[in-house]
């Protein structure tokens, strides 16, 4: 059925729901997963200059908390025996990099958290999901 799976992570309470359902599919179906992190790009420009820290450490800061985020995966990854690849890739729009990884890792399903917001709410605040699902002919598998 599924043989490799993407697991966005951010490092948020909805994505490690995302991530036990994850991993606990891909153990259950003998299923590979891989996880992305993107971080933030360094925001250039007359925002940059009121920006508290210079360039390096902003990256450097985005690359330790994505790398956190990622080895959670990979942890439990570990703790089921599932295998696990990993990436942190920067990004402006964290729904085109997910799809991108998904694409070129030949992932066959996508599971990824969502806290379920509709209406007005779910305007305002967007949703890297929703952009995945309207972008992605890969299944998607929403975490609530």
């Amino acid at each position: 059925m599924y043989k490799r799976i993407l697991v966005p992570t951010d490092g948020s309470e909805i994505t490690a729901r995302a991530i036990a359902a994850g991993v606990g599919l891909a153990k259950a179906l003998g299923a590979e997963i891989d996880t992305i992190c993107v971080k933030e790009p360094f925001p250039y420009g007359a925002v940059a200059e009121m920006q508290p820290a210079p360039p390096q450490e902003f990256f450097d800061a985005q690359e330790r908390a994505a790398a956190r985020h990622v080895r959670a995966v990979i942890d439990a990854c570990d703790a089921a025996g599932v295998v696990c690849h990993a990436v942190t890739i920067e990004g402006l729009q964290p729904w085109e990099a997910i799809v991108e990884r998904a694409e070129t890792a030949g992932c066959d399903l996508l599971v990824m958290g969502s806290h379920g917001r509709s209406g007005l709410a779910s305007l305002f605040l967007g949703s890297e999901t929703q952009d995945v699902l309207k972008h992605t002919k890969i299944p998607v598998l929403v975490i609530r």
